[in-house]
């Protein structure tokens, strides 16, 4: 269960959400929990969430190490200050930042050279949905962004299917979408990297995740989690998510 908090939070703002947070998910087991703050808040958030089963992790990374790249993070820096995941190729970073399938791949193995677990974002406009797109979109995003990674290096990733129609709308894939999609995804990495790697791939769904329908979502087979955005804000409301 991960959540991105996008361009919200101050620190202080992180600390009060962990204080908050960290005592309703103590005891869980059954998933592995991963919080992606803002980069001025990612000394806090680890910090707070040392000694903990709380995973923290970046939302993009600058694929060198280092260099004149004003602006930039690399995945070594991401992963000094503590961090274990990062998001790569996030919807918005697509549509608001210009990135391509070649950036994303770029970032998926800078953020592997740099012991970073990427969580590789894929998904389809609304348009190119009601233009019965999705699978060629998914398959064109999966074989351009992922398709270039080694066998050894793709047993590493996450993938997130996130729906672009379904983020911070308030409209949700049903479990059904959510799954076919999680389909076509699972059968490329099978004509890839093999059936085994396919049936190892972990798939998030993320796209107006809340408590009440996180359960419906997880009922189905091909849902291995959630990529939560706004409602990972609120301690309460994703303490449910991850306990649902």
């Amino acid at each position: 269960m991960a959540g991105n908090w996008k361009m919200y939070k101050t620190p202080a703002d992180t600390h009060v959400f962990f204080e908050r947070f960290k005592p309703l998910v103590e005891d869980v087991e059954h998933c592995e929990i991963v919080i992606c703050p803002s980069f001025v808040d990612l000394h806090v958030a680890v910090k707070e969430t040392g000694g903990t089963q709380i995973r923290i992790g970046a939302q993009n990374l600058y694929w060198g190490r280092e260099g004149a790249v004003t602006g930039e993070v690399s995945g070594h820096m991401i992963h000094s200050a503590g961090c274990s995941h990062v998001i790569v190729g996030h919807s918005e970073r697509r549509q608001f930042f210009n990135e391509s399938e070649a950036e994303v791949l770029r970032k998926t193995i800078a953020a592997l050279e740099n012991s970073l677990t990427p969580i590789v974002c894929v998904g389809e406009k609304l348009a190119e949905r009601e233009a019965n797109m999705t699978e060629g979109v998914l398959v064109e995003q999966f074989v351009g962004g992922i398709g270039g990674l080694t066998s050894d290096q793709f047993a590493k990733i996450l993938v997130a299917y996130e729906p672009v129609w379904a983020i911070g709308t308030g409209k949700t894939a049903t479990p059904a979408i959510a799954a076919d999609a999680h389909r076509v995804l699972r059968r490329e990495a099978a004509i890839r990297f093999g059936v085994e790697a396919a049936r190892n791939l972990r798939i998030l769904y993320g796209g107006s995740v809340k408590p009440d329908n996180i359960a419906k979502l997880m009922a189905e087979e091909e849902i291995d989690g959630a990529l939560v955005g706004g409602a990972s804000l609120d301690p309460e409301s994703f303490s449910k998510i991850v306990n649902f």
